[in-house]
């Protein structure tokens, strides 16, 4: 969700953008995503970023997997624990089931979900299959989380959440695409403060913390293919919940935040590599 090449600003300085071009010649986030997930769309750049970036991290395709995970449990906890109805996925990528409003509609029927992405492979997705429950909604925004406004006042949003009611901003995966010179603190407050008391933020991020060899080697094979990628510390990630309070177990490696009861042995820190938490705005 980072190539704002491929989206040009509608003429009249709307809200909506419109796909320029796949550019299938260079890799994006949300379809390396699928590769490493197993998925099928996807394209030679896509595939041959995940292969180089494998390279140097051999247990490259467990982030995804461990992430994919953790949304699923921070949806259901929201759903079902914290009584959210709203949920603005921001970074949604292609759709993997069980997606989001497929999670939250099993807990609550009228859970309203907008999901983000700037994609054009992701909106031809989106379109064709995330709809939901005929009690709840889902929509979809095809933007860039860089443009803050375009989200916000998209009626797409505006139609479907009520921003005067608690929201869960799902951040999952995709702040590590936002290098420090896109200031991605001030984008997920800014995001944030239009959001009620009651409101959460769930966010996880990848991090060199267990391996800062291998994840900054990774890092560079990204930002070679045009992919910004910056792996952070825990530090520095926990700085996104400034201001809000974590739920337990707090900011944690993925497999270890709530885990299923049936849960099989996590794999090891080091592989996971992605710090993941959930937190509440006051």
């Amino acid at each position: 969700m980072t190539d704002t090449a491929w989206m040009k600003p509608d003429p009249d300085g709307g809200t909506g953008r419109e796909p320029v071009d796949l550019r299938t010649d260079l890799p994006h986030p949300a379809r390396v995503y699928d590769y490493l997930l197993g998925g099928k769309d996807n394209f030679a750049a896509d595939r041959d970023a995940a292969e180089q970036g494998m390279k140097a991290n051999p247990a490259g395709r467990t982030p995804p997997r461990e992430n994919r995970a953790f949304l699923q449990r921070a949806v259901r906890y929201l759903a079902a624990q914290a009584g959210i109805r709203q949920f603005l996925d921001i970074g949604t990528g292609i759709p993997t089931a069980p997606n989001v409003h497929q999670v939250a509609q099993a807990v609550a029927p009228d859970a309203r979900v907008v999901y983000v992405d700037n994609d054009p492979i992701v909106l031809a997705h989106a379109r064709a299959l995330l709809t939901g429950t005929p009690e709840g909604m889902t929509e979809y925004i095809d933007a860039d989380l860089r443009y803050i406004d375009q989200i916000l006042e998209s009626p797409q949003l505006r139609e479907t959440l009520d921003l005067n009611q608690p929201v869960a901003l799902l951040l999952i995966a995709v702040m590590h695409f936002m290098p420090d010179s896109a200031n991605p603190y001030a984008l997920t407050a800014r995001l944030l403060d239009v959001l009620p008391s009651g409101s959460y933020l769930a966010l996880s991020h990848l991090t060199g913390d267990f391996d800062p060899t291998a994840w900054e080697a990774v890092a560079a094979i990204y930002r070679k293919t045009g992919v910004d990628m910056r792996v952070r510390s825990r530090a520095e990630i926990e700085r996104f919940f400034d201001g809000l309070q974590l739920v337990e177990p707090g900011l944690v490696v993925l497999p270890h935040w709530r885990p299923d009861a049936d849960a099989a042995s996590p794999p090891p820190d080091i592989e996971v590599a992605v710090y993941g938490g959930v937190a509440r705005k006051a």
